[in-house]
């Protein structure tokens, strides 16, 4: 599984990095949408959603939705600093905040409550669109930051998101295998560790300080950064433990098999959809 795992991240990482890259903003948002189709697809089974006829129409109602805001906030128009960024996104992305911290609520609390919102579909599909269609817009307005100015400025952006997240898993996955015997949180994954979570943070502060060296950034910007590192590594453990509590509520271990040794999309970007929406906020209301 491990081998299979590094051989997807061979060419998972390289094909992610050249897209937030060099791939123009409009076909940027139009690959989003695409993967956040798929993760809606694979959201079908968390609803209880066997019949395809049902999960196409979640994807449909996150399409619609993702196009709608598309349409009225168009890439081009989106900028990343609390002056300029338009109101309504400002609004959609503290929306995405409200129920990350519901979402935290009901993952430490689990499985009191679970009886509620597992057995009405339609609350869990609100937790889809809650989940997915914010991805979409925090990534864009990361993506379009300065882009009139700087085209790399938000994919650059982008990367130190992905740094710090990708850090943090693979942290936390060979500390908790090394050393983990305290369960962080036995009801909704029993494989995660206390041990694991705190290794994954310290990982990402150590590799984001030594990006930071290079980069020669002073006091404060290091105060700033590892404060956000830890922020957004603790969020991103969130987002898989989020994932994992639906999961196992619907009996399932996958999301899918597209990605051989990772399972489905939704499992490889869990942490991100918690971890966008907060890194946008951020860098937008504080910056380094």
């Amino acid at each position: 599984m491990l081998k299979q795992r590094i051989l997807t991240a061979l060419v998972l990482a390289p094909s992610a990095i050249a897209a937030i890259f060099y791939l123009p903003l409009n076909l940027f948002a139009g690959l989003l949408l695409l993967i956040m189709s798929i993760g809606a697809w694979e959201w079908g089974p968390l609803m209880g959603f066997n019949q395809k006829a049902r999960r196409l129409l979640f994807v449909l109602t996150n399409v619609i939705l993702i196009s709608a805001i598309w349409h009225f906030l168009p890439p081009q128009q989106l900028w990343l600093d609390k002056e300029t960024l338009q109101q309504p996104v400002f609004l959609l992305l503290w929306l995405a905040v409200a129920w990350w911290a519901l979402s935290a609520i009901l993952t430490f609390l689990y499985p009191r409550y679970s009886g509620f919102w597992s057995s009405h579909r339609s609350v869990r599909g609100l937790f889809g669109w809650l989940t997915l269609v914010p991805t979409w817009l925090a990534f864009m307005v990361i993506r379009s930051s300065e882009y009139q100015f700087d085209h790399y400025h938000g994919a650059q952006l982008l990367m130190v998101l992905f740094l710090m997240v990708w850090s943090a898993d693979i942290g936390a996955y060979f500390v908790g295998k090394a050393i983990g015997k305290h369960k962080l949180l036995p009801n909704v994954s029993p494989g995660k560790t206390l041990e694991g979570f705190f290794g994954g943070v310290a990982f990402a502060c150590i590799l984001v300080s030594s990006a930071g060296y290079i980069m020669d950034w002073n006091a404060k910007q290091f105060g700033i950064i590892l404060l956000v590192t830890a922020i957004i590594t603790t969020i991103s453990v969130l987002g898989d433990l989020n994932e994992s509590m639906f999961k196992r509520q619907a009996g399932i271990k996958d999301s899918g098999s597209i990605l051989p040794g990772h399972g489905g999309i939704l499992d490889r970007i869990d942490s991100l959809t918690a971890t966008a929406p907060i890194f946008a906020l951020c860098y937008a209301m504080i910056g380094w």
